[in-house]
């Protein structure tokens, strides 16, 4: 069977341009349905019309279709949009997406195209692809190709750049790879200052049969290994490096967001938890510090990149947010202790070796969480990234896992 892929835009607006994507598909030798998302006008073109997909809206057709606010429109669109696709794309009817759109398309197109699953092909054609593309993509693997010209009739430029983009997603479903999961995919989290630790553990967890997938606790980071746990593609989590909680409550620029653990919590993964990076606040370039922290203590990682050392009261409160999530738990976790530094600043002689900061993390932490026989804290008398807390953190899996990979 030939490959087939969806193309949406709004063809009311977008339709003539839609209209040569697929006409380039199909000379490749794929199938193509046109999908209408429309949110004012209608298409006689579409294989797909926006009636049908705001259909899918939860309210009906009639929260989507008729609002005289483009904006309001556009959301509730994209609402429908996002119950629909993945539907398409779960019941085997597609084999790769593909939109085009201004700033309100790509909005409109982006939430459901995060929904789809990591490896999916997806392509978005957009004229804001240079700027910030972080809502856009997201944590999936979303493609963005800049459109350089608008969206907005087909001439020299316009047609280059979306043939290219229509002969991108053909590439992609007509030579898709299948790589079987022969191995447990396990979630690890590293920082740059947690390399050592993290490098140990993932060899020897390579050495006992499983696949680590090792995530940048970039705050996205994060957020990605927890789509693929929602996904079902990782089977336990090693959070060594949760880094992304100071961000979250400081304010810095690589939060992990409000429910970080939590789906890691609610399937019931085996779960070993660290206090990697929880030393530091990532802001960017110097002068981008808000005008509050002006006082604290700060080390210029490179020029995009300032780190700022936490204090003891941070650290409380960390360790409380941390124990208010893990208390949740109904499954087995294991928390465990550094307690010579949680990261390669955070040892005697470097930048921000503060014992007393990281006991008011460490003792807070104890204190709160509520420990019973599946859920232990525990002290080691090392540093994050000594090769015996390594053994540590893979023992602690061993017993958190059981015999569930045996």
């Amino acid at each position: 069977m030939q490959p087939t892929v969806y193309a949406l835009a709004t063809m009311d607006t977008k339709g003539e341009e839609l209209c040569f994507v697929a006409d380039a598909i199909r000379q490749a030798g794929v199938d193509v349905v046109l999908v209408d998302v429309s949110t004012q006008g209608r298409s006689e073109r579409a294989d797909i019309s926006a009636e049908m997909i705001a259909g899918s809206h939860p309210g009906g057709s009639k929260q989507v279709l008729g609002h005289t606010d483009r904006g309001a429109a556009i959301t509730a669109m994209a609402t429908a949009l996002e119950h629909w696709l993945p539907a398409e794309v779960s019941a085997g009817r597609v084999d790769g997406v593909i939109a085009l759109g201004g700033s309100g398309g790509t909005a409109l197109a982006a939430p459901a195209f995060q929904a789809l699953p990591v490896g999916f092909p997806k392509l978005i054609v957009s004229t804001v692809a240079s700027g910030n593309t972080s809502p856009y993509v997201g944590f999936s693997d979303i493609t963005l190709m800049y459109s350089v010209v608008d969206v907005a009739g087909l001439n020299s430029v316009s047609r280059r750049v979306l043939s290219n983009a229509a002969h991108a997603i053909v590439g992609m479903v007509s030579h898709r790879s299948e790589f079987p999961a022969d191995r447990p995919a396990l979630g690890l989290t590293m920082f740059g200052v947690t390399t050592p630790c993290v490098d140990m553990v993932r060899e020897q967890l390579e050495a006992r049969g499983f696949d680590p997938l090792v995530f940048h606790a970039t705050g996205t980071g994060g957020q990605a290994m927890e789509k693929l746990v929602a996904d079902g593609l990782i089977e336990g989590v090693l959070d060594i490096t949760t880094t992304e909680v100071a961000d979250e409550l400081v304010g810095g620029i690589m939060p992990g967001g409000p429910r970080r653990f939590e789906v890691i919590l609610e399937r019931g993964l085996p779960y070993v938890l660290s206090l990697g990076a929880l030393d530091m606040v990532n802001f960017g370039a110097r002068e981008t510090v808000p005008a509050p922290f002006a006082d604290r203590q700060f080390l210029i990682h490179n020029p995009q990149v300032t780190l700022m050392r936490t204090t003891a009261e941070e650290n409380r409160q960390f360790a409380h947010w941390i124990a208010e999530k893990i208390n949740r738990s109904t499954s087995p976790v294991e928390i465990l202790i550094p307690e010579q530094g949680i990261s390669m600043l955070d040892k005697t002689g470097e930048a921000f070796y503060d014992p007393q900061a990281d006991q008011c993390l460490f003792e807070t932490l104890e204190q709160e969480i509520q420990q019973s026989a599946d859920r232990r804290v525990t002290r080691h008398n090392c540093h994050i990234n000594d090769a015996a807390f390594a053994e540590a953190l893979v023992s602690a899996f061993a017993r958190v896992s059981g015999n569930r990979f045996q």
